[in-house]
């Protein structure tokens, strides 16, 4: 039976709220606690990684109890109610620190508050991405639905990473007052902000409760913990996607924990929010087209592995050039949406195929081993992420220490002030290199590994279907 539209768009609002969620975590929780609290950038750099190891032994975890669960509203849909409503009160609170806080204490409220949000994030996005294959068909059924959240995913991102700086600072001034400092402004918006993107986190995820629910899956016996993790090794080829997903997405990760560092500190001028907010909003559009229309297109003409590595140069010559516009005036914004065009297209269709690769892994996985593990292989695609994430924040967080990059007063209480103008071109050049080199060569390594192990095309995936089909007719 065919998926309605309606349980595919329950699904895509699912993605919209939870990658809202995450986006607000990963690229704004180091600005929060650092430029805003004034927490150290080092300290917070060895929290957000610290967590990361700690989601090591807390995911794969997590997808082995999921795959034991059985309830009368499935084994996904419990977790995922569960996880949200857990997630979005500590997304909250991780953006509402006590103004009494400062110090040792501060610090120790930011990795409390982080590391119980991605224990809690974990809850609910494993049980949503493993619903993927157990509720569609393989091939075009799947790998649209996958589109489809993957582009729900990205209009989440979009929605965050454009609007906010601009909302922030619209409800810090109508909590705090516009005669408050900015930094009562900053604040008060983050918390109203946060609270905002919790609520709309819960509704849409109980939408998609109600409406999914997973097909019948062939009962096999819950698997030890060993078991567990001896098919998940086994399985070579969602090895190969997790080491991937690690490379790309931190190279990613990297520069989106500095951009906002990157208007405010060299581009710099009294409007740098508007123009970051401009290029976000370029970025979010080309990103969400690229899931919903490039992907489509580039289908037609190449294979899901030739597109991979069509977006990964891509995105390595969109880094080139950025680096190349950095040293030149920089004085009109719209310069920068030519590396973003290239950086921002590719983004959005590596997180479709990488979706895609790890769910053809499952069936991979089936062949190879003989058992559907579905939660445990997802569960790693949410520990790679929060593992690049947590990367990337740390060397986000020693470029920022290195190079001196935070707001020298707290005082300020309009936002027209040219940060830029007092920081060192060193600064600025450590800043640059940061977040376009380093980016380039994971993308490099990931180029080099991927050509190497991955052996999943699509005349492959379609040998595996008809081997497993046989086998089930059998």
């Amino acid at each position: 039976m065919e998926l309605r539209f309606k349980e595919k768009l329950a699904y895509g609002l699912g993605a919209v709220g939870k990658d809202m969620v995450y986006m607000l975590s990963a690229s704004y929780v180091l600005y929060y606690f650092q430029d805003v609290l004034g927490v150290s950038a080092a300290a917070m750099g060895v929290i957000l990684l610290v967590a990361r190891i700690f989601d090591a032994f807390n995911d794969p975890i997590m997808g082995i109890i999921v795959a034991k669960t059985k309830t009368r509203w499935g084994k996904f849909r419990p977790w995922l109610f569960i996880g949200t409503v857990t997630n979005a009160v500590v997304l909250f609170l991780m953006f509402a620190a006590p103004p009494a806080l400062d110090g040792g204490g501060l610090v120790a409220y930011a990795a409390v508050t982080y590391i119980v949000w991605g224990v809690t994030y974990t809850m609910m996005d494993i049980p949503y991405w493993s619903m993927i294959p157990a509720f569609t068909k393989g091939g075009k059924e799947r790998e649209g639905l996958t589109t489809l959240a993957r582009s729900c995913a990205g209009v989440g991102s979009a929605l965050v990473t454009i609007f906010t700086v601009m909302i922030v600072d619209r409800l810090g001034r109508i909590f705090a007052g516009d005669s408050a400092t900015q930094h009562d402004i900053e604040v008060q918006g983050f918390k109203y902000f946060a609270l905002i993107i919790a609520i709309l986190f819960v509704v849409f995820i109980i939408i998609t409760c109600v409406s999914i629910k997973e097909k019948a899956t062939v009962d096999m016996e819950s698997p030890s913990v060993g078991q567990m993790f001896k098919a998940l090794i086994s399985n070579d080829q969602a090895m190969t996607i997790v080491i991937a997903i690690v490379l790309i997405n931190c190279s990613i990760y990297i520069t989106s924990n500095l951009v906002i560092y990157f208007f405010k500190y060299d581009f710099g001028g009294t409007g740098w929010k508007g123009s970051y907010t401009l290029f976000n909003m370029f970025g979010g559009a080309i990103q969400i087209l690229s899931m919903m229309i490039f992907y489509p297109i580039l289908r037609k003409f190449a294979s899901n592995v030739k597109v991979f590595y069509i977006c990964l140069a891509s995105a390595m010559i969109g880094y080139a050039v950025l680096f190349g516009i950095a040293f030149t005036g920089m004085s009109n914004v719209f310069i920068l949406f030519i590396p973003g065009f290239f950086i921002f297209a590719a983004n959005g269709v590596l997180q479709v195929l990488t979706t895609v690769f790890l769910a053809n892994t499952v069936d991979y996985g089936e062949l190879k081993n003989g058992r559907r593990d579905e939660s445990v292989i997802f569960s790693m695609q949410t520990f790679v992420v929060k593992l690049a994430s947590g990367v990337a924040a740390m060397i986000a967080s020693i470029c920022l220490t290195v190079n001196s990059l935070k707001a020298e007063s707290a005082d300020e209480v309009e936002e027209a002030i040219d940060y830029a103008a007092s920081v060192a071109a060193s600064s600025k050049l450590g800043l640059r290199m940061t977040m376009t080199i380093i980016p380039i060569v994971g993308l490099f390594v990931a180029v080099m590994l991927f050509k190497k192990k991955f052996i999943l095309s699509d005349e492959k995936m379609e040998e595996i279907n008809a081997q497993l089909k046989s086998q089930k007719n059998a």
